[in-house]
């Protein structure tokens, strides 16, 4: 699916995903990797809830390798942008 993720992104400029499938300890290395590249504007944090709490959607975070900036567009700065926050 990463390949298709890649290719919507290319294809739709507005198209966006969230992480809510996904504790982000069990992202894909593949996912992370376009998420510090063509995904950084791309991709928003998302729970699973009331599945997984936020707390444990967050576990593994600092082990992703976000740089500060690409960090705060996942968590939140991307949303704000997409929704007109």
């Amino acid at each position: 699916w990463i390949d298709e993720l890649h290719t919507m992104a290319i294809k739709f400029p507005n198209f966006h995903v969230d992480t809510s499938a996904y504790a982000l300890h069990r992202l894909p290395p593949e996912f992370v990797a376009w998420m510090k590249g063509i995904g950084r504007k791309r991709v928003m944090f998302g729970t699973n809830w009331p599945m997984l709490s936020p707390a444990q959607c967050l576990q593994g975070l600092p082990d992703l390798g976000l740089s500060p900036e690409g960090e705060e567009a996942f968590l939140g700065g991307n949303a704000q942008r997409v929704f007109g926050l």
